[in-house]
């Protein structure tokens, strides 16, 4: 067989993860500090003033995890 008759699969760059793929890429830890607390998503982490603000952006990340990773990416790096 020659390798030019060898069809090679295409890779696209639309891949997007399910939720639970997502949410299995990293390790979330929350650290709770006298005022606020961190959250830790892989070796990423984000400070938040208060416990409430944290949350809901727990919650928005595990809802849907793939986005706010992208979101998150952009602020961090």
């Amino acid at each position: 067989m020659n390798l030019e008759e060898v069809e090679v699969p295409q890779l696209t760059t639309d891949y997007k993860p399910s939720n639970a793929e997502a949410l299995r890429e990293y390790e979330i830890y929350i650290r709770f500090l006298s005022r606020g607390c961190i959250i830790r998503i892989g070796c990423k982490e984000v400070p938040f003033e208060n416990i409430k603000e944290a949350m809901i952006a727990l919650n928005q990340y595990v809802e849907s995890p793939y986005l706010k990773q992208q979101e998150w990416r952009k602020i961090l790096e």
